[in-house]
């Protein structure tokens, strides 16, 4: 047989000729008319040199090679279906793994609330988190490793971007800091005693180092607001609100344009939003 002259349709047809053993009743059951029908048999009559579909008194029966090919023909287009159904994503029994990329920002205020969900609903589910480290490593083989990026509004190439919370950057001083609780604003004081020159003191890789830093000495870290919140409690910090406006920061949720459609990724990203929603909703609250 010659693939190259094979119709898909001609297999749909097939297959409802096989099943009705009738070319009208087969008609009604794709959609054609009962010409195009008996068109479609003919045609297959060719390619497969066989008739088919013979007529014994005032019905029609298989023939011997037809009632061969009934199985492994509906077989066979039940799988081409399945080329353009993504498969179902069933997360209470799915020992997928994700790997997520994000700052320890996001770790810290996302992951907690986050897994919370993941392992009430996906017990066996495992998330990999690899550090944020710049987009300098985020060449085509590294993204091809990588489920989902959480990030300022960087745009990585063949991955969509939604935005996932918003927020601002204050002061993290430490309670009972010498300073605190004066008139001026502790920034002002700050500048003025360095003669309007800011002088950084202390250089350090993250946030939350910078915030273990300011709990245990007269340092101030400007550092995002969500972040002091959320950490105040356990490291005795308090937040100061900046003399500048310092705008909005815009986290963002990416994810690779192959896994669009992914219900695997699907599912991870409605959690995800669903926790970056949560984060809002506390700010306006």
């Amino acid at each position: 047989m010659n693939l190259a002259a094979l119709d898909l349709n001609l297999l749909v047809a097939l297959d409802a000729l096989l099943r009705e053993t009738n070319v009208s009743r087969a008609a009604m059951r794709i959609g054609l008319s009962q010409p195009a029908t008996s068109h479609a048999l003919q045609r297959l009559r060719d390619l497969i040199g066989d008739p088919l579909l013979v007529r014994t008194g005032a019905r029609m029966e298989l023939t011997p090679r037809a009632l061969a090919l009934r199985a492994p023909l509906a077989e066979a287009l039940d799988q081409v279906r399945g080329l353009f159904v993504p498969d179902a994503f069933d997360a209470s029994n799915s020992e997928r793994q994700f790997r997520l990329m994000m700052p320890d920002l996001t770790v810290e205020l996302l992951m907690p609330p986050l897994m919370a969900k993941v392992t009430q609903a996906a017990p066996n589910i495992r998330i990999d988190v690899v550090p944020w480290r710049g987009p300098a490593i985020f060449h085509a083989e590294f993204a091809r490793t990588i489920d989902m990026v959480i990030s300022i509004g960087n745009a990585f190439k063949g991955f969509h971007r939604q935005l996932l919370y918003t927020d601002s950057d204050a002061l993290a001083i430490r309670r009972g800091h010498p300073l605190r609780g004066q008139a001026e604003d502790l920034i002002d004081t700050w500048l003025r005693g360095k003669g309007l020159e800011r002088r950084i003191a202390l250089v350090v890789p993250s946030y939350i180092e910078a915030l273990h830093v300011a709990a245990r000495t007269d340092l101030v870290a400007f550092v995002p607001r969500r972040l002091i919140a959320a950490l105040a409690r356990q490291l005795s910090l308090a937040t100061v609100t900046p003399p500048l406006d310092p705008g909005i920061d815009e986290q963002y949720m990416f994810y690779p344009t192959r896994a669009q459609m992914d219900p695997g990724s699907i599912w991870l990203r409605t959690l995800m939003l669903q926790t970056g929603r949560e984060l809002d909703r506390g700010r306006r609250n």
